[in-house]
């Protein structure tokens, strides 16, 4: 009689914690915590440091730290919420010259592909499409559970005069620099 208690204990305990080691390693972040996520970017300006940011934007992640590379991401942008320096070059940057936001109001990047190199650090690889052009960009991101959120801290380097950005005496580089760095801080919920 004994035996056959503990063989229904130990056949419930196992079955239990099947199911909790299934259930745990499932869990999936997928909702953006817009208001604790932030796009910034730095550029140099005519020798000057400027810092900026987007505002606005969303997407769809999928994200399951138990299997990182089958992540997928596709974030749009709303150009219109850029936000650095003053009024004045806020109205240039959304003008034709730059970011044109009339006729091209988004941007977006779609993830292709997702390398785990370990230590909680991902190679993601996707493409951008801003302004009419797209183009492949690699980011490295780090990522790190805080409670019941996934955050992610990314960044890449984006060639501006690859998008067009800068038309015109905007072109010279050495009034407004190719390069710039851009920054992502996601932080994601559980599905």
């Amino acid at each position: 009689m004994m035996s056959q208690y503990l063989t229904c204990f130990k056949s419930a305990l196992l079955i239990g914690l099947a199911t909790f080691a299934t259930y745990s390693s499932a869990v999936e972040y997928s909702v953006i915590d817009t208001a604790k996520s932030k796009i910034t970017f730095s550029s140099k300006l005519m020798g000057s440091n400027l810092k900026g940011d987007f505002a606005k934007f969303n997407g769809k992640v999928s994200f399951n730290p138990d299997e990182p590379e089958k992540a997928k991401a596709n974030l749009v942008v709303e150009i219109a919420s850029f936000n650095a320096g003053g009024e004045e070059l806020q109205d240039e940057a959304k003008g034709k010259d730059w970011f044109n936001t009339k006729n091209f109001p988004s941007a977006n990047f779609v993830s292709d592909s997702v390398k785990n190199v370990g230590n909680g650090k991902l190679e993601i690889r996707g493409n951008l499409t801003l302004k009419g052009k797209s183009a492949p960009i690699v980011m490295v991101a780090s990522y790190q559970a805080e409670g019941k959120q996934m955050v992610f801290d990314g960044g890449f380097q984006l060639l501006r005069l690859d998008f067009g950005l800068g038309a015109g005496n905007w072109a010279d580089t050495s009034a407004v620099a190719n390069e710039v760095p851009v920054k992502v801080h996601l932080v994601l919920n559980q599905k």
